[in-house]
């Protein structure tokens, strides 16, 4: 491998348990004894790094008329959160207790090394939590995996292993869409399995379809015994790469010519509009958001097609699960399944502000993709968004993928089926990724375990059942005094009430503690910490027991999430700690300059 082919792989990187008999014989005579004739069907789907307002009953002018139709339907939340990034979010999603009891307080592709001595700091979901799966499975449910995973790959980590009896599973943080392709040298394949086996993708593969076709087939499978039956379908859409079929990109030519800034604030009036956010929200303009009008014509244009093709893979992911939607009305399931929809953390902002760099043009390339215009988002083709637009993704909120801001944690939650009675309305009380665990355990009437399962210890879960707030017998299920702490690589938030503590750390924070009140400021633009000291202090206590009680270690100094991918993609590739060192250092080495430069005496 020459040294520039190393040097490219380099700068991509920058860019962007088995039960024992005795329990066995135990979970079957519990099984047989409970009649599931009437039970719900759940369908949970997982969208992968969509924006806020990403979605047309959010604000948003892409075309999703199907997800539009189940909100008109059910009911959508404004005030649901999740983690930044997309393991954690899993973890809690699937357990409903903390990221980092979970084993998952980061993605594993950026957690560095000194963490990774501790046992709950793996980035895999731990043998002490009880997936949902697997609790339905054991009441009596089919339970079906079609998607992006991202928990774990060893003995006993995979979805066929945790709960989930039929599966096709991507076990990466991504991969191509349109074949079994790597997105970042980190992965030497893209890594699919189909019930625990390696998987081979078919020729004529295109992701949501694909997904969606593979949720059909498991549902059908099992259909004339008249179970219930659990389906999880983790899309990935839109994780980079940001790829789609031609015909729907060609919808979406033109409407972005205006830039971010005009989408931003055209998609902040439709979200008042709709009564998601109040009347008084205001937006800050982010410091990653560049000047569109400073931009070159061919600039213009290229940015306008890589939006274009993002709007395209939302419509695209839309219409099939449409299919999966008018499968279920066909096979006269539809009416008796609770459909949840939601987005695993806030828009991605990793794509280059400059496409035509050195970087953002060899790094592709030496993983076997092109950023040409003509064929962006086509096979062979890697898109992304830049901060820019996924500025535009989270409006009106601030931040973005990655960080504690609201972009990066609020994103869509719609529920439709049995017991969603407020069709057509927008519930705006706080809610948690950890809550939804408890509420398809309610929606199934199973109970949740407590300290033990099993045989063995578990963690208990900490979310909230949220059936009394979707049938209206309550007004919110965490009370102005509950706490929900969060933290993801030095980023750290809690909530309480209507408030939210913010800190963020970096290049994009001040190293200072924030205090909003993100009911009536969802944009976190009015500071309240100086308003209110006592406020933030009897909040901020609580995060620090939030710290205890989760065991949040401390990232090391200087520590960088991209820097991280990127040492840890070195390490993958190379495995030679010299010329990690030696790559490092020579990347590192403008930017030194650059500071004695600034450092000089003028």
């Amino acid at each position: 491998m020459s040294f520039r082919h190393m040097l490219c792989l380099f700068i991509v990187a920058a860019l962007s348990s088995a039960p024992s008999m005795a329990a066995e014989i135990a979970d079957s005579a519990s099984r047989s004894s409970i009649d599931t004739s009437q039970r719900t069907n759940i369908v949970l789907v997982l969208a992968d790094d969509l924006g806020f307002s990403d979605l047309g009953s959010y604000g948003s002018e892409i075309s999703t008329p199907n997800l539009d139709a189940i909100a008109k339907e059910g009911l959508r939340f404004s005030n649901y959160h999740t983690a930044a990034n997309c393991a954690p979010a899993r973890a809690m999603l699937l357990t409903g207790v903390d990221a980092h009891l979970a084993g998952v307080p980061n993605i594993p592709e950026m957690l560095p090394p000194e963490l990774q001595q501790y046992e709950h700091y793996q980035g895999v979901l731990g043998d002490n939590v009880v997936t949902v799966a697997t609790l339905l499975e054991d009441a009596g449910y089919h339970t079906y995996f079609a998607g992006k995973w991202h928990l774990g790959t060893g003995p006993g980590k995979l979805p066929s292993q945790r709960g989930f009896e039929r599966t096709v599973a991507l076990a990466d943080s991504g991969a191509d869409n349109w074949e079994q392709r790597p997105y970042i040298p980190l992965y030497d394949t893209a890594n699919w399995y189909a019930d625990g086996e390696p998987y081979q993708l078919p020729d004529d593969f295109y992701s949501s379809r694909f997904l969606v076709d593979k949720t059909i087939e498991f549902v059908d499978s099992n259909l004339a015994d008249g179970e219930p039956f659990f389906a999880y379908l983790p899309l990935q859409a839109v994780h980079i790469p940001v790829q789609a079929p031609q015909a729907y990109i060609d919808r979406y030519m033109g409407v972005y010519d205006e830039g971010w800034d005009v989408l931003r604030e055209a998609r902040r009036s439709r979200s008042i509009e709709l009564g998601l956010v109040p009347p008084e929200t205001d937006m800050v303009r982010m410091s990653t958001t560049d000047d569109w009008s400073a931009l070159s014509d061919e600039q213009r244009r290229y940015e306008s097609k890589r939006m274009a093709v993002y709007g395209a893979m939302v419509e695209a992911m839309d219409h099939h699960l449409g299919r999966l939607f008018d499968y279920l009305k066909a096979a006269g399931q539809y009416d008796n399944t609770l459909i949840i929809f939601t987005s695993d953390n806030g828009a991605e902002a990793s794509g280059s502000a400059d496409p035509s760099s050195f970087t953002a043009r060899q790094g592709p390339t030496s993983v076997g993709y092109n950023i040409d215009y003509e064929s962006l988002g086509l096979k062979g083709s890697y898109n992304t968004i830049s901060p820019s637009f996924a500025s535009a993704a989270a409006s009106p909120l601030s931040l973005f993928k990655f960080y504690a801001g609201e972009g990066g944690m609020r994103v869509p939650l719609i529920l439709s089926g049995p017991s969603v009675t407020k069709a057509g309305e927008i519930n705006h009380s706080f809610s948690f990724v950890t809550d939804i665990t408890p509420t398809l355990l309610s929606v199934a009437g199973v109970t949740a375990p407590q300290d033990r399962y099993r045989g063995r210890p578990v963690e208990p879960m900490v979310g909230r059942d949220l059936m009394p707030l979707i049938t209206g017998e309550v007004d919110r299920v965490y009370e102005e005094s509950d706490s929900v702490g969060y933290e993801l690589a030095g980023h750290a938030a809690l909530f309480q009430g209507d408030y939210k503590l913010l800190f963020t750390r970096g290049a994009l924070g001040d190293g200072q503690w924030h205090l909003y009140d993100i009911v009536r400021d969802p944009g976190e633009t009015h500071d309240l910490a100086a308003l209110e000291p006592a406020r933030l202090q009897t909040m901020l206590s609580a995060y620090q027991r939030y710290v205890r009680e989760n065991k949040v270690l401390e990232v090391p100094a200087g520590y960088s999430h991209t820097k991280q991918l990127l040492i840890n993609v070195l390490h993958h590739r190379f495995k030679t700690p010299v010329l990690i060192a030696m790559l490092t250092a020579l990347i590192l080495l403008p930017f030194w300059v650059a500071y004695r430069m600034k450092k000089r005496p003028s």
